[in-house]
């Protein structure tokens, strides 16, 4: 069926962009229910490296015959896809896993989630785009917040190591805004965002299969059962929600919600999902939530709202965020 990533005038550019916050809720939503699915198995015996392959294996899987019906995308944009699947895919993943295992995961967490930050930094350095005080406002808020939904204070580390792993983690997101963004405003030669998560999927497989070497692992362990908060669930029925909802559907809804808004606004957005991480542990897992923990993320949701209170448009000298005219992508249409 037809997937639309574009507004078609200006009288629905707020539709359009409601739409998009939509979406960019619905896809911080689901990459948040990842580690709730994953914990159990990794609880179960698997090294966290192989569930990582596992979840994008299993997209670029899913998502094969997306990449076979966009093959055409490989001649025209072999450097997209190819960025898309090293940085979006297989880098922020193997990043914020490296760095984990050298320093604590709230730490890695939070510089991971200054992702956004950065790419105002990009916005406005690399781009020359102003930048307003509201769009930084909401940065400053959202990366205060998580601070206190990861806690950091409860286990800092300065291990020189981890801090670097966990800022290229966050240099990876970042180019997962900027290419999901790539093309969105080229009209009808605008690259399908499907067929761009597809072969992102499989370069990220490939990519991953070399540093996880799947050959060693315990395949037995998904025909059992693993343990969420003391109750059994099939192994394989948590790994198809990794698959399908925490990778398929959150990458689809996530590269779609920064064509409709901007880079810089779906960051922020995005931080969400650590909030949505945390509720979920506590609703699924019994992780209860502290005081601070509840107030980081009520500052998490506010540095949101302010940072996509008004979109920002590529063509205009209004600055980020600004209140200027809304964004008009050309009208395009993509087949699924």
């Amino acid at each position: 069926m037809p997937v639309h990533t574009s507004e078609s005038s200006a009288a629905g550019g707020g539709s359009g962009k409601g739409v998009g916050l939509g979406l960019a809720l619905g896809s911080a939503l689901a990459f948040g229910g990842s580690g709730v699915a994953a914990k159990p198995l990794i609880e179960a015996g698997l090294d966290p490296l192989h569930v990582v392959w596992l979840r994008v294996a299993g997209a670029a899987l899913v998502m094969l015959p997306l990449a076979v019906r966009h093959r055409a995308l490989v001649r025209s944009r072999p450097a997209l896809l190819l960025g898309f699947g090293l940085l979006a895919v297989a880098g922020v993943q193997a990043c914020y896993f490296a760095a984990i295992s050298r320093i604590p995961v709230g730490v890695a967490l939070l510089v991971e989630y200054l992702a956004p930050a950065l790419v105002l930094g990009w916005v406005r350095f690399v781009q020359r785009r102003p930048v307003t005080r509201a769009a930084a406002l909401g940065v400053v808020l959202a990366a205060g917040g998580l601070a206190c939904v990861v806690e950091v204070w409860a286990g800092l580390s300065f291990d020189a190591v981890g801090l670097l792993l966990a800022l290229a983690a966050a240099c990876c997101q970042v180019g997962y805004f900027v290419l999901s963004d790539q093309g969105s405003d080229a009209g009808a030669e605008s690259p399908d965002p499907l067929g761009v998560i597809a072969y992102g999927l499989l370069v990220g497989a490939l990519v991953l299969t070399a540093v996880a070497r799947p050959w060693t692992m315990d395949w037995s362990i998904l025909a059992g059962d693993a343990h969420m908060n003391g109750n059994p669930v099939p192994a394989a029925l948590l790994l198809a929600w990794i698959v399908l909802i925490a990778t398929v559907l959150a990458y689809v809804t996530g590269v779609v919600s920064v064509r409709r808004l901007s880079p810089q606004v779906a960051g922020v957005v995005a931080c969400l999902e650590a909030v949505i991480a945390t509720v979920l542990a506590w609703v699924l897992l019994g992780e209860h939530l502290s005081a601070p923990q509840i107030a980081g993320g009520a500052v998490v949701l506010l540095g949101a709202f302010i940072a996509q209170s008004s979109a920002p448009t590529k063509s205009s000298g209004e600055p980020v965020a600004g209140g200027g005219p809304e964004r008009e992508p050309a009208a395009r249409e993509t087949s699924a």
